[in-house]
């Protein structure tokens, strides 16, 4: 391989004997130091083994860029605030490694994305941690109320946007859903699929759309993506009523068993059903949160032994997702769930059934398997989403005084479609 003065960081050229490679020349691990690799102008990284390379041109050195972006004011526009958590949307590439790191700085996001401030003033930003959020939790989403409610009740600002990873964000819409009570207020979360500096990302629009959104009379916690593959509008989603839907496609969330509040355009919004509106009220917090509880999905087959693990940790409440209608196993003497999960109730563990079908409502009534697991006490929850219900279930059993199966089947924030058939 003819030797060039190239860097981790600099686009290259990677010429072989027919083949020419363009994109950025990554930081090999020490562990593959016969490897070269180089991440292609797709997004994607490949390696390539030296001995098959003749030739790496620098095309242009690594420029390593400098935030010099500072938060003005504009008193001419009206103001909303921001919270960053981390995520996709807060991430840019590491071009030593090939993935994405997140950013140091709240001016580091909007010098990706000045346009945020086309529309309105962003006079407060708050970082309250920065995590992807597979890494979060319940402390997380207390922490994340905390700051939003202080910020909503400020006067002076009229909506917040709240920037998040996509892969447990449907988690924190609905703890967010339930924690901010009497709410004042358009609470958005955004995301993005694609880090900020790919020509592809999502981050743009939704974050223009997030700002229209937040200056709207919409007094609901809500998430704001891309409606379809393209950059042509997006969707305000109801927290409660909202599931990623795909791993990677720009519209990877969509609405289960409702509609979306809103269909947002660069310059205007259009509303498609009713909401909350906006109020001059305080928003109150109730931030209660019980963590023994769990979620399980019931598949053919499965052992209803594995209930024994979360009576010996003590758990409060689990949410299974059942099949169909509201079925599992019952009839078989050894895989049958009858008898363990009276035994679980008994012992003071509450369960409750959510659908595995995604689409529809649960309806124990229709087959006698599912009016004996009624008649044990079992919740059925409707068309509640299993994720919602996870964090309603949490939330419910984080007040000691409340009771369980009259709170779990009030509909507090739209957890339920009661005009879903």
């Amino acid at each position: 391989m003819r030797k060039s003065n190239t860097a981790p960081g600099d686009y290259v050229e990677v010429h072989l004997t027919r083949k020419v490679y363009e994109g950025i020349l990554l930081e090999a691990p020490e562990e593959e130091k016969s490897i070269v690799l180089l991440k292609l102008n797709s997004g994607y990284n490949i390696g390539l083994n030296k001995k098959d390379i003749l030739e790496i041109k620098l095309i242009e050195k690594s420029k390593e860029e400098k935030s010099d972006i500072k938060i003005k004011g504009d008193s001419s526009k009206p103001n909303i605030a921001m919270i960053i958590t981390g995520g996709t949307i807060a991430s840019r590439l590491d071009s030593k490694k090939g993935g994405v790191t997140p950013l140091e700085t709240p001016e580091d996001l909007f010098r990706f994305y000045p346009g945020v401030f086309d529309k309105v003033n962003v006079v407060k930003v708050e970082v309250p941690f920065m995590k992807f959020s597979e890494d979060m939790n319940s402390k997380d989403w207390q922490k994340l109320a905390r700051v939003t409610g202080k910020l909503l009740n400020d006067p002076n600002i009229k909506g917040i946007i709240i920037t998040h990873g996509t892969d447990s964000l449907h988690y924190t819409s609905a703890a967010l859903s339930f924690f901010l009570r009497d709410l004042n207020k358009p609470v958005v979360l955004t995301y993005s699929q694609r880090s900020i500096d790919r020509g592809s990302s999502d981050a743009n629009l939704n974050l223009q759309c997030s700002a229209i959104v937040a200056l709207s009379d919409i007094a609901e916690v809500m998430l704001v993506g891309h409606a379809s593959g393209n950059d042509d509008f997006c969707y305000a989603m109801p927290g409660t009523k909202v599931r990623k839907l795909h791993s990677s496609r720009r519209d990877a969330f969509k609405v289960v068993n409702s509609k979306p509040f809103a269909k947002i355009f660069p310059d205007k919004i259009e509303i498609l059903r009713d909401y909350n509106k906006r109020t001059k009220g305080k928003v109150k917090l109730d931030i209660k949160f019980e963590d023994k509880v769990g979620l399980i999905k019931f598949y053919p087959g499965q052992d209803p032994d594995i209930l024994n693990y979360y009576l010996r940790k003590k758990y409060k409440g689990l949410v299974i997702e059942f099949l169909g209608l509201g079925q599992i196993a019952s009839k078989d003497s050894k895989l049958g769930w009858l008898k363990k999960l009276q035994e679980l109730q008994k012992k003071g563990i509450i369960v409750c059934a959510a659908s595995q079908t995604i689409y529809g409502r649960l309806d124990g009534l229709v087959y006698s398997s599912g009016r004996e697991f009624l008649k044990t006490g079992v919740i059925y929850l409707g068309d509640m989403l299993s994720e919602t219900a996870l964090i309603k279930l949490g939330w419910v059993l984080g007040h000691r005084n409340w009771n369980v199966k009259e709170k779990m089947l009030e509909n507090f924030v739209g957890e339920f479609n009661d005009k879903l058939k």
